[in-house]
């Protein structure tokens, strides 16, 4: 009797959020895995769609099933441990199940549905529908671009059964295949097949030399022989002819670590505070606990060599481990020192490899062949197999926060997942969330704290430059003296600087002086940003481009000034104050192309440049020896933003890019330039002293209702008629308002502090709440909502625990 199986189908909707049974043919029911992924027929045209495999169904099952079309690799890209994650996942984001499948499983391997016309009639000739549709239309339908004329003809022919439509898959998932060759020369046929050789065919006579000394048992690519060997394409085939060699293609993993040196090196002594945490660590790994254990290490204070140590015990455990880094930008640094103590046992996902890398690298993993991952947000969602520790570093950061549906945070999947393996997982943090440090509070972590740098040096000392007293001081409104000074006395000592502006670009808007006219986005409620390199006006909500403008566009007028500042002027005032500074700058604009940001710091750190200036990414993970000047240039780039998280983060920031100095043997300092001198983020950033600042964002936090006291949900509702978008956030208000008590407050419906982006009017309702046992049920309902009004046009989205509130 065939095997059945339930199959969550790929498309994300609230009808198909729960599983469909089909029903396996037996040449292929063997194959089928929990996990697997497969073709099945859908809806009442039958339609081919990937699915995915979520139960086996053993009871018994009335009714005609239809039957599974293809299963679409012989091994499962999920195990169960994930399919049973993605229902916990899509209940806690308000997500759709499929959503949540796909989110886990690389790009490469999605599969692509097609429709094409195909003539049934004589009636009809291949000729008039290519009139009607054009070529493109008839092997790749798209409905939506055709004009009523061609629907309503084609929609005629159909229903004549002149013409109808199929459905076609396409695996975008491709495996690297190359030619191998196996040599077939022995020492005893060696003799006989030279004497057959020409004397002068000499050519020949190298390969045959070159093959008798290659292992039969391991071969050797081909692409080596003609580069390496230089053998000739035609000379190979000819081998292969005579039978001294044969040619069979064979998969081969694609590389991310092609090209670089694998350095190995050994574990270093801990020191006493160091040992403290590693045997927290190890006495959860050994007692199987999934209690989180949260690290506040001082910057420097080698949390890296805990987390590499601990990652050897569960190793030796026989265990697996997980290490999540916030930034593609530090993932080369931590991988370089992850492979150097784990070799070919480690395995890295994150946004920076090509997709076909992804691929190969996931396969590595489903596939046991690996026993870490390193990688960023999505490598949350690796198919390890017996699961040892987890690790977050630097967790506070708000990358960790998935900000697409479904809207993960790391952090709790992390938490999730290491509950059901019965492993620690790790955070760890200079300047953990208050969210993670009001749980160490309650006792729901386990807390060890690092206070002293690993090689004992003290922290670097850091002084604020009060910029309204140095506005005058002869260079530009982003150089003080001090600065400038500073800078220069670390050129002449030979060493390092690193220097933080978290703004790309080269100014932040340009505004008429003669009628104040400012440039902003046709399609977004902000002022374009002028970019030099390329010599244009862009908007970095939407990527909308012109021009930079010469005139006004208002008045006419010529007088026009740029305000503002960003990386782009800042690399070139630099230029005009010390010529002789060697810079490199850093920031999403430099660091486009796949490899970039390891290119850049590796030529900072072969002292190719004097100075490191970039954007909030240079903030964390750098450790060079020769940086003893960190400068930020601007602390108060998000400090006045509109979000209850300004001051943590400008903290934070603060402190995580002065620890960027003095971090070997030479002393560090640090120069903050700021107007608010006495805002308590920045005086107790100078300080160092996250205690103090915890304990008083904590207070204010508590006078406001605010996370970690009450939790929240963010409800955002969008459309391009501003009167549809209101109509819909006060009917989503009206959903939830009746299943919550007076203790919950709701804010809004209000207009989002950027009301419109890519031409859409955005206004959100924001939900603070501790114990709503309604709420849930209510959010159910604006997600079951949400999908009616999508076909009208209006996007509703929830956002539990939301990082960002603008």
């Amino acid at each position: 009797m065939s095997k059945k199986f339930n199959v969550i189908v790929n498309v994300p909707a609230l009808q198909t959020n729960t599983p469909f049974t089909y029903i396996a043919d037996d040449a292929v029911e063997d194959d089928i895995k929990i996990g697997s992924r497969v073709i099945v027929p859908f809806g009442k045209a039958e339609r081919p769609i990937q699915g995915f495999v979520v139960e086996e169904v053993t009871q018994k099952v009335t009714g005609d099933l239809k039957k599974i079309i293809s299963v679409l690799e012989p091994e499962p890209l999920l195990n169960e441990e994930l399919i049973s994650l993605s229902n916990w996942l899509a209940d806690k984001t308000y997500s759709y199940r499929v959503s949540c499948l796909n989110a886990m499983i690389p790009n490469l391997v999605k599969v692509n549905t097609r429709r094409f016309v195909k003539i049934n009639s004589e009636k009809i000739t291949q000729t008039q529908v290519l009139e009607l549709l054009g070529e493109q239309q008839v092997t790749d339908l798209k409905v939506s671009d055709l004009t009523f004329a061609q629907q309503r003809q084609l929609n005629h022919w159909i229903k004549e059964n002149k013409v109808s439509l199929e459905y076609a898959t396409e695996n975008s998932a491709r495996k690297k295949m190359i030619n191998w060759i196996w040599p077939l020369i022995t020492d005893e046929n060696y003799g006989v097949e030279v004497d057959k050789i020409r004397k002068n065919a000499t050519k020949q006579l190298e390969l045959i030399e070159i093959l008798k000394n290659i292992d039969p048992d391991e071969g050797i690519s081909q692409t080596t022989l003609l580069n390496e060997y230089h053998v000739g394409r035609s000379t190979l085939n000819s081998a292969v002819k005579n039978g001294w060699a044969k040619r069979s293609e064979i998969e081969r993993y694609r590389d991310p670590f092609e090209g670089s040196d694998l350095k190995s090196d050994t574990s270093l002594q801990l020191n006493e505070e160091q040992q403290q945490a590693y045997d927290l660590v190890v006495r959860a790994i050994e007692q199987h606990q999934s209690k989180p254990i949260l690290i506040e290490g001082v910057t420097g204070s080698g949390k890296t060599e805990v987390y590499l140590q601990s990652i050897s015990k569960a190793i030796g455990e026989g265990k697996s481990a997980l290490l999540l880094v916030p930034e593609i930008s530090l993932t080369p640094l931590m991988v370089k020192r992850v492979r150097a103590r784990f070799g070919r046992q480690v395995a890295v996902l994150h946004s920076g490899l090509s997709d076909g890398e992804k691929f190969d690298e996931w396969r590595r993993i489903i596939r046991n062949e690996v026993k870490v991952v390193v990688g960023a947000r999505s490598a949350v969602f690796a198919p390890l197999q017996n699961l040892g520790i987890i690790i977050i570093d630097e967790e506070h950061s708000e990358t960790y926060k998935q900000t697409d549906a479904p809207r993960y945070h790391a952090r709790d999947v992390a938490i999730y997942r290491a509950k059901n393996a019965n492993c620690p997982v790790v955070l760890g943090s200079a300047t953990p969330s208050l969210e993670s440090r009001s749980r160490v509070e309650r006792g729901r972590y386990d807390f060890v704290q690092i206070k002293r740098r690993a090689n004992q040096k003290d922290l670097p000392e850091i002084k604020i430059v009060d910029m309204r007293e140095h506005l005058g001081d002869g260079f530009n409104e982003n150089f003080s003296a001090p600065m400038v000074e500073e800078i220069q006395k670390r050129l002449l000592k030979k060493e390092q600087v690193v220097l933080m502006l978290n703004r790309r670009g080269f100014s932040s808007f340009v505004m008429c002086r003669s009628c104040g006219f400012v440039l902003k986005c046709p399609n977004c409620d902000v002022s374009l940003t002028m970019h030099m390199d390329t010599h244009s006006m862009r908007c970095h909500y939407c990527g909308h481009e012109e021009p930079i403008p010469k005139s006004c566009r208002n008045c006419g007028s010529t007088k026009i000034r740029f305000f503002g500042t960003g990386t782009e002027k800042v690399e070139q005032q630099l230029a005009e104050i010390i010529p002789e500074a060697r810079v490199i700058r850093m920031d999403v604009d430099t660091t486009r192309r796949k490899g970039a940001h390891e290119r850049l710091l590796a030529k900072f750190g072969n002292h190719d440049a004097d100075i490191l200036l970039g954007t909030q990414m240079i903030a964390k993970g750098l450790d060079f020896p020769d940086v003893t000047l960190v400068g930020v240039l601007n602390a108060d780039t998000a400090l006045e933003l509109p979000d209850l998280r300004a001051s943590e983060r400008t903290f934070q920031l603060l402190t995580q890019v002065a620890g960027r100095a003095g971090r070997a043997d030479k002393k560090g300092e640090v120069l903050i330039q700021t107007f608010n001198p006495d805002h308590y983020a920045i005086k107790l950033a100078q300080k160092q002293d996250y205690e103090d600042f915890f304990r008083k964002e904590m207070y204010l936090r508590h006078l406001g209702k605010y996370p970690p006291y009450y939790f929240t949900a963010l409800i955002s509702i969008s459309d391009r008629d501003e009167k549809e978008a209101l109509k819909s956030a006060y009917e989503m208000l009206n959903i939830i308002q009746p299943k919550v008590s007076s203790n919950a407050v709701i804010l809004g419906p209000t207009a989002k502090s950027i009301s419109k982006i890519k031409q859409k009017y955005y206004y959100q309702i924001l939900i603070k709440y501790q114990k709503e046992p309604g709420l849930h049920n209510a959010l159910l309902e604006v997600l079951e909502r949400s999908q009616e009004k999508f076909r009208h046009g209006t996007r509703i989205s929830i956002d539990p625990e939301p990082q960002n509130f603008l």
